[in-house]
């Protein structure tokens, strides 16, 4: 990946100030505008096996007596991208605002206009460089970041590319990682002391109602019962607290980052009051020697649950299960500067004694991918995924995705 669409992948996924985008760069008076973003659509060739065995929590699909091919053209796991972003220089501070939105190619509809735009999205920061900044508004988790930004399905498609029309793939969520996802919050970040950068924040608990079927609900935490209609009426009691620490590092024909993040969130379960702590931590490190590249990652949590933060964290009784999971990946560019991966994830969700056998036992990921950047704001990507997933009773179903298509930045 050249260095032009690295910034943009950067910018895009963490929305970071407009020095780390390769956006479009208007001066406005005392602002700096940056409009930036990216394009991207793939086919997908999907083989699905396996029977009507019941996987609660699988990525991969259901085949039917009548289907077992699936085909669709979707957004990859990089939504496409319109950003804007300003900054300024005041009173011996860095000001800066950033506002995006992410339209897609995914929709299935008759009419081909039923998905409306996500806003992911919509923050401002000051700081400086003596003192460091803060961020208050809506942006990407700092617990599990770095685990998207360096998997190398950001540029294509990952698992769930069988599943036409919605809004994104899940690249490595899911079968590797928990999905950041998007947040209202309060968060610094230090000074880079020569490559060492922590930051720490306040997050929206994000409770939804029972019908959301996302996020921080009752709906995502625990599997089935009256407790996740009786939680749509409850509310957390705190904020959530992520926190990040990272390291990068260069030197001739050499270059890394070594991280570390955690979450603590309260989830309310029940409109009693009866709650639990969900709790994560993860490790990783990315190494690039020459044309050679590295990637290792690994969590672990209490009440987490598995792909989406607290989803299947927890039974009805409120009894929390374990999840772990993480991936491996190996990149090389060869001498037509198209680079070569090849990823291995999982993710793991254990079952309390209570529940039933049918629930997600592991989902699993094999990668290859192939990413040639045509220019330097174009790569031609191919992907194959190969998808299992299982349940504690061991019955497994599993989907193979061959994936062609293309990413365009700005």
């Amino acid at each position: 990946m050249n260095k032009n669409i690295k910034l943009a992948v950067a910018g895009a996924v963490l929305a970071l100030s407009a020095s780390a985008n390769a956006g479009i760069v208007i001066p406005a008076g005392d602002w700096t505008l940056d409009v930036n973003g990216n394009v991207n659509a793939y086919m997908n060739f999907t083989k699905l096996k396996g029977g009507a065995e019941t996987v609660d929590g699988a990525l991969a699909g259901t085949r039917t007596s009548y289907q077992d091919n699936v085909y669709g053209l979707n957004t990859g796991l990089l939504p496409a991208w319109l950003g804007f972003t300003g900054t300024t220089r005041q009173n011996d501070t860095d000001v800066s605002f950033n506002i995006s939105m992410q339209p897609n190619v995914s929709d299935n509809s008759v009419a081909g206009d039923a998905k409306t735009p996500l806003f992911r999205t919509a923050y401002l920061s000051f700081g400086d460089k003596s003192w460091g900044s803060i961020k208050l508004g809506k942006d990407i988790g700092l617990f599990a970041s770095q685990a998207i930004l360096n998997d190398m399905t950001l540029l294509g498609v990952g698992a769930g590319a069988g599943i036409s029309g919605q809004s994104t793939t899940l690249g490595g969520i899911g079968s590797g990682y928990i999905y950041a996802a998007w947040k209202g919050q309060a968060t610094y970040t230090t000074p880079n002391f020569n490559g060492f950068q922590v930051s720490v924040g306040l997050f929206n608990p994000n409770q939804a109602s029972a019908a959301a079927g996302a996020g921080f609900d009752m709906t995502a935490a625990v599997t089935t019962g009256a407790s996740q209609a009786a939680a749509a009426s409850a509310l957390q009691d705190r904020f959530g607290f992520e926190g990040a620490a990272s390291y990068a590092f260069n030197g001739d024909n050499f270059s890394g980052k070594l991280w570390a993040s955690g979450a603590s969130y309260d989830i309310t379960y029940n409109a009693a009051g009866g709650s639990y702590t969900a709790s994560v931590a993860d490790l990783g490190a990315n190494i690039n020697a020459g044309n050679m590249g590295l990637t290792a990652y690994y969590y672990t949590g209490e009440g987490v649950g598995t792909t989406i933060f607290a989803r299947h964290g927890a039974d009805n009784a409120g009894r929390k299960r374990d999840s772990d999971g993480g991936y491996i990946q190996a990149t090389y560019i060869l001498p037509t500067k198209t680079k070569v991966g090849l990823a291995y994830g999982v993710s793991q969700l254990d079952r309390n004694s209570n529940d039933a056998t049918t629930l997600l036992k592991e989902n699993e990921r094999v990668t290859l991918g192939l990413y040639h950047p045509l220019t330097k704001h174009l790569n031609l990507v191919a992907e194959y995924n190969d998808i299992s997933s299982s349940n504690h009773a061991n019955a497994e179903r599993s989907a193979k995705t061959g994936s062609l298509g293309a990413i365009l930045f700005f």
